[in-house]
């Protein structure tokens, strides 16, 4: 009988899961401190280097342990395939698209609004994921509805849900996720 044997089978999301756990139980440690100095993306001085460390940074952040687990579900379920489809530099590519972009857009327009989590990236993959089956020339049904569901879902919250969730930050994630996976699998 052959033994098993756990395989490090997707190094870019495993590395981000357990990189976002460290900063979290780092969080914990520093009651916070280190989330505001690193990994909370807010209107600072420009002149601070580290503002712009935080725009790719703060994805790594979470509020707390549900934020960051249903972070990390999506990303966990979602990724390795992902990564094996498309590659691990294609990955971390989207992901650091995605955190800058969250980033800047936040800086830019909500002056008032601190944005920490990985839910623009988890939205990225998600409608990246609904690209997988995609053929020049046709557009999946699945992302349609993908994307009229969780599209829809964030613009209806972002309107009528008064809470600290950046919907913005899911739908440009999306809009990424969209962007991206029409590209790789149109070149394919």
């Amino acid at each position: 009988m052959k033994k098993l044997k756990i395989s490090f089978n997707s190094p870019v999301v495993l590395g981000f899961i357990f990189l976002s756990l460290a900063v979290l139980l780092l969080g914990f440690v520093t009651l916070g401190k280190s989330n505001e100095l690193l990994f909370v993306t807010y209107h600072s001085s420009l002149a601070n280097p580290l503002t712009y460390v935080r725009f790719f940074t703060h994805v790594l952040g979470h509020g707390g342990w549900e934020h960051y687990i249903g972070n990390a579900t999506y990303i966990l379920l979602l990724g390795p395939m992902l990564e094996e489809k498309y590659g691990s530099k294609k990955i971390l590519s989207i992901i650091l698209i995605t955190a800058a972009v969250t980033g800047i857009f936040n800086y830019v327009f909500f002056w008032n609004v601190a944005l920490c989590g990985a839910s623009g990236v988890v939205f990225a993959f998600i409608l990246l994921t609904s690209f997988t089956s995609f053929r020049n020339g046709e557009i999946p049904l699945t992302f349609i509805l993908v994307a009229v569901v969780f599209i829809g879902q964030q613009i209806y919250e972002g309107v009528m849900v008064q809470d600290d969730i950046s919907n913005l930050s899911h739908i440009i994630g999306g809009i990424i996720g969209a962007v991206v996976g029409y590209r790789l699998n149109k070149k394919a």
